[in-house]
């Protein structure tokens, strides 16, 4: 069976977020990165207010990035975003940042969990979390 593609959302680079070379500066790509992870929740019916409505929020505990070829102001590129869930407190995140001809710009690898905001300790089954505040889990991969 084929993989479907992971979600994925187009963002435009603009150029206040470029540095003095002329390349997207190193902070944005997190931004951006962020954003595709938030985007991915809101696709499957999660907001932010009803995570902290059930107590809980997410953290990013580690993130690799990898940079691949440069994104200038005026660049269309896609970031996209997949969770792969184990069975424990984290989980991953694999994020690819595309552009349009298909060059990859940039590779994120991160680790992340849900903290309990009582607590200020992580869950023990985030997916759990997501799988039942989420109107459409398959697109967590849930």
């Amino acid at each position: 069976m084929a993989q479907e593609q992971p979600y994925s959302v187009g963002i435009t680079v603009r150029g206040y977020e470029t540095d003095v070379q002329g390349h997207l500066n190193q902070a944005v790509y997190l931004q951006y990165a962020e954003h595709a992870r938030w985007s991915i929740l809101l696709e499957a019916g999660i907001r932010q207010a009803d995570l902290i409505s059930k107590g809980v929020g997410p953290v990013a505990l580690e993130n690799t990035l990898r940079y691949r070829s440069e994104l200038r102001a005026g660049d269309e590129v896609s970031v996209s975003c997949r969770f792969l869930w184990g069975e424990r407190k984290t989980f991953r995140i694999e994020q690819i940042f595309t552009k349009p001809d298909g060059t990859v710009a940039a590779e994120l690898t991160g680790v992340g969990g849900l903290l309990d905001l009582k607590e200020r300790r992580m869950v023990d089954d985030p997916k759990e979390y997501f799988r039942a505040l989420a109107s459409d889990a398959r697109v967590l991969g849930l």
